[in-house]
């Protein structure tokens, strides 16, 4: 074990401290180790951009004696038999598909083939097609435990695409397959990181979030996310009824609220007319014969007719 560094630092009529030999031990180990983190973290981003080259640049050294022995036989009897070994030379891929050729296993070019016509080399060339056009697929409801502590079970659709032919074919096994496990996992990490009301309210966002998350892991795969949505929150029971209620409530709420601010406003509106009505008895006593005109507007039995109570004040007295 190397004995660790012995350094003392005086600066005379100034106001820096005096450095031991352990602070600086840590400090220097303190330094070493986030550089040595910094240093990591580079790697991995220049093996995440590198990641699609790895394979094609492995091709780059020879096929050997024997593979260029191989690819000239093949060639000679292509040629020798070539009115029959034509139907197996020539290949035809649709315009919406590209060829990954393999020439005794090994990728031939960076770019695939296609689309059109191509010529490949019997027994020794061998080719997959990859469809380039747009898929979609339904996430299977998940249940997802959100930050609030609720149960709720999510479902979505994931729009994708293929931009890196020879990168789906060479770096994953099934990018299709991995495509859609990547989905499930990242809606279950996205969605319980939130409330049950982000969840509810900010829909646009999640799918944002999950669109660039997957973007950015399938990247190496040669996959391109174009659009994720959300289709269904299921909410339990329970907690359906329950905010049904919080809402129920809190409409009455407001009802008896807008009620009772009409009913206050009628009682001002009543006042004022009351006062007008004081002023000038003769409006009282059209208003008597305006309410039996309301009465008498339809078939009635009962008629109702009004004494002032001035009248009725004498007939008591006498």
């Amino acid at each position: 074990m190397a004995t660790p560094l012995q350094i003392e630092v005086c600066f005379k009529g100034t106001d820096f401290p005096l450095f031991t030999s352990d602070s600086c031990t840590n400090t220097l180990t303190h330094s070493c180790t986030g550089t040595h983190h910094y240093m990591e973290m580079e790697n991995q981003i220049e093996r995440g951009n590198t990641s699609k080259q790895d394979l094609i640049s492995e091709t780059k050294p020879g096929l050997g004696c024997c593979g260029w022995i191989l690819i000239g036989l093949s060639t000679f009897f292509t040629v020798l038999f070539f009115p029959i070994m034509i139907f197996f030379s020539i290949k035809i891929v649709q315009e919406y598909e590209r060829s990954v050729i393999f020439r005794l296993g090994r990728i031939t070019a960076r770019r695939a083939k296609g689309p059109g016509i191509f010529f490949v080399l019997p027994c020794t060339d061998s080719f997959v097609k990859v469809d380039m056009r747009t898929v979609s697929f339904d996430i299977p409801p998940q249940e997802i435990l959100t930050k609030d502590s609720v149960t709720i079970s999510v479902d979505g659709v994931v729009y994708f695409r293929v931009s890196d032919p020879i990168a789906s074919v060479a770096n994953v096994t099934n990018a299709d397959y991995a495509t859609r496990l990547l989905a499930q996992t990242t809606l279950r990490n996205v969605l319980g990181t939130k409330n049950l009301s982000e969840v509810l309210s900010d829909r646009e966002g999640i799918s944002h979030s999950m669109q660039m998350t997957l973007d950015e892991a399938t990247d190496s795969w040669g996959i391109k996310v174009e659009r994720v949505e959300i289709k269904d929150v299921k909410l339990p029971q329970q907690l359906q009824r329950a905010m049904a209620a919080e809402a129920e409530a809190a409409r009455e709420a407001r009802a008896k609220v807008i009620a009772a601010e009409g009913e206050m406003n009628a009682s001002r509106a009543l006042k004022e007319a009351s006062l007008v009505i004081a002023e000038s008895p003769s409006a009282l006593q059209l208003r008597y014969l305006q309410t039996l005109n309301t009465i008498a507007a339809e078939k009635n039995s009962t008629i109702i007719f009004p004494l002032p109570m001035d009248i009725l004040g004498h007939i008591i007295k006498k």
